[in-house]
């Protein structure tokens, strides 16, 4: 096909970006706004030699799974891709997703995976699920301040200060920050420029203690008039913390590097299941807690723990996984390359009383082969062990290096929490075939509609 000719395409598949994806003749077609069952009327915009870009010119049949979305800007936005479809069809697509990548890139047979399989982990409310919500300030043209989020693949802002994924509290505190701008005349910053005062604003939600946390990043070290700011974001109830976090540099990098408190304390608490976590501003922790405790029950469960077990937990962030373990295990040991990020951990432990949990900074795939070496050095050549080890790394999967340390150290039990079924699934291969068979998985619905989904597998050690 050429670039501005016109088909008629049916859509059988999501992309990874969430746009549809149909065949013309053979020919792959990629349409954004497009969903599973569509036909759909479209203009060629990009041609390859085997796939292309399209526009949707007019929806001939609309699938049974189309919905009307609750956002209105959910078609512009870019947070959303996939809010026009149901969410049952959603569901239904991440599990095939996860399967698919399983099967192809994994070498996994169909009649292993629907033993191992369990359904995907859904939401019985797939709306206002985040607990943390970054929003870009920027100016109309007009030249008022406005936030939202960016279009999709732009840093175009889209003015929507009501998210249908944040909490409804994000709406109110907006709209006082606006005010205020506009009232004392505080310039939002100008990516192009460089110019301009406010960035961004982190809201943190904590679903639990109702406990609100406000990061304002500047480009500057202070915001005029600060104390009437401060004094109306403090009449909001739950209103927790208030802080200011400056970031002077020409980058897309959301927050600067610290953070000052302008106002009650630098963080607030929350939990999962009972374990009590405090959080930062610069912390990672999961932005849907409902299904974060779903997907770390079935991590414990996949651990399958009586008590005296040592437990590796690698990519381990703020400890959320380690001390969800560290209840039932002997001994945790929690790896994270921020040095941040293990500071709250081991806040977090001595806030649960939890004195099983012990924290490095490092990358893991050197701390860990490191502590291999070390072991066998200090024990006379005998092999450190472990009885479990997670890992839950970025996108990226693990490093090599690593995989071949984990095998080396042959726990029992291997559980993998995943954020993309790709790598997850390439480093399956590595580990099935070196010893260990998957037992089971279950895809875990944490970012209801988009594309984006969680798994979690557990992999068992053969017997020789």
């Amino acid at each position: 096909m050429q670039k501005n000719d016109m088909a008629t395409v049916t859509i059988e598949d999501i992309g990874v970006n969430g746009e549809g994806i149909g065949k013309v003749d053979g020919y792959t077609l990629f349409i954004k706004d497009a969903v599973i069952g569509d036909r759909v009327e479209v203009k060629v915009m990009k041609a390859k030699k085997n796939y292309g870009y399209a526009r949707l010119m007019k929806i001939l049949e609309p699938s049974a799974a189309r919905v009307e979305p609750r956002c209105p800007f959910a078609r512009k936005c870019g947070g959303c891709q996939i809010q026009e479809m149901s969410y049952g069809q959603q569901l239904a697509f991440k599990e095939k997703k996860v399967r698919g990548n399983l099967e192809r890139i994994g070498g996994f047979a169909p009649d292993i995976l629907d033993r191992v399989m369990d359904p995907v982990l859904g939401m019985d409310e797939p709306f206002g699920y985040r607990n943390k919500a970054q929003f870009p300030f920027g100016t109309d043209k007009e030249g008022r301040p406005v936030t939202g989020f960016y279009a999709g693949r732009t840093h175009d802002i889209i003015a929507n200060t009501d998210c249908a994924l944040g909490v409804p509290v994000n709406q109110e505190i907006l709209e006082i920050i606006l005010a205020f701008m506009k009232e004392y005349g505080i310039p939002a910053y100008d990516e192009k420029t460089g110019q301009g005062l406010l960035r961004h604003v982190l809201i943190r939600y904590g679903f639990t203690t109702k406990e609100i946390m406000v990061c304002l990043v500047v480009n500057g070290s202070r915001i005029p008039r600060a104390e009437e700011l401060i004094c109306r974001l403090r009449g909001i109830d739950g209103m927790t913390s208030i802080s200011l976090s400056p970031n002077t540099r020409q980058t897309n990098v959301i927050m600067g590097d610290s953070y000052q408190v302008l106002w009650g304390q630098g963080y607030i608490t929350d939990y999962i299941g009972n374990v009590r976590y405090q959080i930062s501003p610069l912390s990672f922790y999961q932005v849907n807690p409902v299904q974060t405790e779903k997907l770390y029950s079935l991590a414990l469960e996949y651990a399958g723990l009586r008590g005296g077990e040592t437990v590796w937990d690698l990519y381990c962030g703020i400890g959320t996984i380690s001390l969800f373990l560290a209840q039932k295990a002997g001994q945790v040991y929690g790896v994270e390359i921020v040095p941040q990020a293990i500071e709250d951990a081991k806040k977090n432990a001595g806030l649960n009383g939890i004195t099983n949990a012990e924290f490095f900074v490092g990358k893991a795939e050197e701390i860990l082969p490191e502590y291999y070496e070390r072991y066998s050095q200090e024990h006379g050549g005998e092999s450190a062990r472990a009885d479990v080890i997670v890992v839950d790394p970025p996108r990226k999967g693990c490093d090599e290096t690593l995989l071949e340390t984990i095998v080396k150290m042959q726990p029992e039990k291997v559980v993998y929490v995943s954020c993309d079924s790709a790598t997850l699934a390439r480093d399956l291969k590595v580990l099935c075939g070196a010893g260990y068979e998957l037992e089971k998985a279950r895809p875990v619905d944490m970012f209801p509609m988009t594309v984006h989904v969680e798994t979690c597998v557990l992999l068992q050690r053969r017997t020789m």
